[in-house]
């Protein structure tokens, strides 16, 4: 396994094992958050109401796992001290996440800019659902490598 700065622009990675999203999780962020829409918590207004006849996760945690996503497909490196979200250039959900689907994880490194805290690298990714196939979730992800200090 690679470490973050050994990856070259162009590179993919991809996640090994896909992560289940439970309903238990979803009410976990709907309590964090204090987003209590029914579509992602009430399953039998769902199962009446909603076009996804079940409850969906919210997008924003599907795009809160990315990080963890992306850790779990590089080695440590000790010339970084850490690794920080910088940020998201773009984002988009393009499909829901329901409730006991599975979602994996794609990057592409697609730039590496020097900061003087370190290097920027810019991920285009997606995350995939293991019902369809389909992405649920595109978007630009920033991950800053902070480089340990120079003896």
């Amino acid at each position: 396994m690679k470490t973050l700065i050994d990856l070259e622009v162009g590179e993919t990675l991809e996640q090994a094992e896909w992560l289940t999203i439970s309903q238990d999780m979803i009410n976990q962020f709907a309590e964090a958050t204090g987003d209590y829409q029914w579509i992602h918590l009430d399953t039998e207004r769902c199962n009446k109401e909603s076009p996804f006849r079940t409850t969906i996760a919210h997008g924003f945690l599907t795009a809160s796992v990315m990080p963890k996503a992306f850790e779990g497909v590089l080695a440590a490196s000790d010339e970084i001290a850490s690794t920080i979200n910088y940020g998201i250039d773009s984002l988009r959900f393009l499909e829901p996440v329901k409730s006991g689907d599975a979602i994996k994880y794609h990057f592409k490194l697609v730039e590496v800019v020097n900061k003087p805290a370190g290097k920027l690298f810019k991920m285009e990714s997606s995350c995939v659902l293991a019902s369809t196939g389909k992405p649920a979730l595109v978007g630009t992800f920033l991950m800053l490598a902070v480089m340990q200090p120079s003896e």
